[in-house]
C-alpha cells in the first residue's frame, strides 16, 4: 500500500471515529470537499502544511496518520 493511501485510510478512519462527515472536515482544513476525498481515497498527495492541518483538525498527532496498521498491510 502506497503512503497516500495508507494517510487517507487512516484521515478516514479517524475522521469516522470522530464522527465527523467529509464535508465538515473539508471546511474545517479549508480545502474543496473533492480533493479531500481524493485524500481520503488516496488519489491526492497533500503537502505537509495540509496534512498538519487535517490532523490539527482531527485532534490528532500527524505521525497517526502516516503510521501502518494491521488492516493497511
Amino acid at each position: 500500500m502506497r503512503l497516500a493511501e495508507i494517510f487517507g485510510a487512516n484521515v478516514r478512519r479517524v475522521r469516522l471515529k470522530r464522527g465527523m462527515t467529509l464535508e465538515s472536515l473539508a471546511t474545517e482544513v479549508g480545502l474543496a470537499y473533492s480533493y479531500m476525498g481524493g485524500i481520503e481515497r488516496g488519489q491526492k498527495n497533500p503537502s505537509l502544511d495540509v496534512a498538519e492541518r487535517i490532523a490539527k483538525a482531527l485532534e490528532c498527532d500527524p505521525v497517526t496518520l502516516l503510521r501502518v496498521t494491521a488492516t493497511d498491510k
